[in-house]
């Protein structure tokens, strides 16, 4: 047996352990992603079977991995592209202290608009899923009819000028001038077909960030401008953002806990 093989067996083992743990115990007023796919039942009123759920897991685990990491990239480049940013974070991140609980990282206001800002300028998804219309639609000067195929533009909404002024400059600070709807701004796209991971994503990315920012004072190996290019279906820095460590924050090293994060 492959070590592949093996890994994905103890991988099911813990979750299907805790599925059915979970189940055994329902707690209706449990809010994490576990207990509302627990909750959930389709239009016969049935539950989703441990496979199913197992399946939502995974996907929750594994799939975003690459899409969360593309974006820790694009934020580290700009951070340390643009001083007055870099400036900005470094001092809130000071403001947390040494050992700050997690939700106060994620509720670090300009942090979360660093985040939202990389999201915004360039959304690792260009496009959302497909929609198929159910009725006839028009949309502006255009006119769809039934069953007509539409994947809402993501990148060309999030570089609206009249929405975002300036819409090629990184400004965090338009995130904490205003809240978008979810018709301006919808980097995980929308509605019911919204990204599952969204949250947890975005808590991932500001806790990532925050380990890395508060122990290492980093800078940027190459001065010139990042390309953005397609990678499958993301939209990643061409070569990647290369960066080199030039000292410690403090001599609290833990490279281990990093890795973990991100």
């Amino acid at each position: 047996m492959g070590n592949s093989t093996a890994a994905k067996q103890q991988i099911d083992e813990l979750l299907y352990t805790e599925i059915r743990e979970r189940r055994a115990n329902f707690d209706p007023n449990r809010t994490d992603i576990l207990s509302l796919l627990l909750a959930a039942r389709d239009e016969a009123g049935q539950a989703m079977t441990d496979e199913e759920l197992r399946d939502e897991l995974i996907t929750l685990l594994l799939a975003g991995h690459e899409t969360t990491a593309t974006a820790l990239s694009w934020a580290l480049y700009w951070i340390h592209a643009l001083p007055d940013v870099k400036e900005k974070v470094l001092a809130e991140i000071e403001q947390l202290g040494d050992s700050p609980d997690h939700m106060a990282i994620a509720r670090a206001p300009y942090l979360s608009a660093v985040c939202s800002e990389t999201l915004r300028i360039y959304p690792i998804a260009l496009i959302t899923e497909i929609r198929i219309a159910k009725a006839p639609i028009a949309i502006l000067a255009d006119h769809f009819e039934i069953e007509s195929p539409l994947a809402p533009c993501i990148y060309l909404l999030h570089q609206r000028p009249d929405l975002y002024p300036e819409p090629s400059q990184f400004k965090p600070e338009r995130f904490l001038e205003r809240q978008y709807s979810p018709y301006e701004y919808l980097p995980f796209g929308g509605s019911n077909r919204r990204c599952i991971g969204a949250a947890f994503a975005l808590f991932e990315m500001k806790l990532a960030l925050f380990s890395i920012l508060s122990r290492y004072q980093l800078t940027l190996a190459e001065t010139g401008p990042v390309t953005a290019v397609r990678r499958g279906v993301t939209v990643a820095p061409k070569g990647g953002v290369k960066m080199v460590m030039t000292g410690r924050m403090s001599e609290r090293e833990d490279l281990q806990a990093i890795a973990t994060l991100v």
